[in-house]
């Protein structure tokens, strides 16, 4: 059976244990901490708390694989943007140079440079994992309790939760259309010409837009019919109460957060400068 791309995945886990509110509180306080700082330090030290939580989440790396090499896929696209558009970032930034090689014209390779960059892939990293497990330990009705819980519109919330929910549908039925179109004789693998797969793959693409569109006026329908919005508030059947645990972990990421901007602006600046 084929690993669907972030959809909730159970497992009996704390990670999982804890209320969609406290993981989507969690998630935006340690993603804006990674965000305001480049400090090294404070990175790398959220880097390896980020590491831990995935660990004892008990999610597979095998079950998020997919999509987390098509981010590490845009994060080289970015790192080489970076360098081609400001290959002296990290030189005006640190305000040093230690060149390690010339390449051409204004281009050459310095530690400033490859430390700064070093910062954004840290980042990335930081925010990742935290990012996926929200994502696949928290089901689409108690995400969207979670987001009704802080304060945002139900409609809204419930239309996000909709689209989690969307996701492992469009999957299956990509693999169903793909499968039969196959057996019919249109070759989509590696076998055929660019321009060919290109005009097979429109094959698959066509009948799966016009399944989701047919699927998404069945939905609309069924909303509409059970009186979807009339109301200014709604109860939720998956919503999860607070716990002592969620508690302490709110207060445990308000605690990293207020560190590490504590740590990245006690010298006026965001950035931490080991080449002064």
């Amino acid at each position: 059976m084929a690993v669907e791309m972030l959809a909730y995945i159970e497992r009996r886990s704390p990670v999982h244990a804890l209320s969609g509110a406290t993981k989507l509180i969690v998630f935006l306080l340690f993603s804006t901490a990674a965000m305001l700082t480049y400090d090294t330090r404070i990175l790398v030290g959220m880097l390896m708390l980020s590491i831990v939580v995935f660990t004892i989440s008990k999610i597979k790396l095998r079950e998020i694989a997919f999509v987390l090499l098509f981010i590490l896929f845009f994060l080289l696209l970015n790192n080489l943007a970076i360098y081609l558009f400001s290959p002296q970032e990290g030189v005006r930034i640190y305000g040093t140079s230690h060149e390690l090689f010339h390449i051409w014209g204004r281009y050459n390779l310095t530690l400033e440079q490859l430390f700064y960059q070093l910062n954004v892939t840290l980042k990335y990293f930081v925010v990742i994992p935290v990012a996926l497990l929200f994502i696949v330990t928290t089901h689409p009705s108690e995400f969207a309790a979670s987001l009704n819980k802080i304060g945002i519109n139900y409609k809204i919330a419930y239309s996000v939760a909709l689209a989690l929910r969307y996701i492992p549908d469009i999957q299956r039925d990509y693999r169903s259309i793909s499968q039969t179109q196959q057996a019919r004789g249109i070759d989509i693998s590696r076998n055929e010409k660019m321009i060919k797969r290109i005009k097979n793959v429109s094959a698959i693409i066509i009948p799966l837009i016009l399944s989701s569109l047919d699927r998404i006026e069945v939905i609309s329908n069924a909303m509409e019919l059970r009186g979807f919005g009339k109301h200014k508030k709604r109860s939720w059947y998956s919503e999860k109460k607070a716990t002592k645990k969620d508690y302490m972990v709110i207060f445990v990421a308000l605690l990293i957060f207020s560190v590490s901007l504590l740590v990245t602006y006690q010298n006026g600046s965001r950035f931490y400068n080991p080449f002064q």
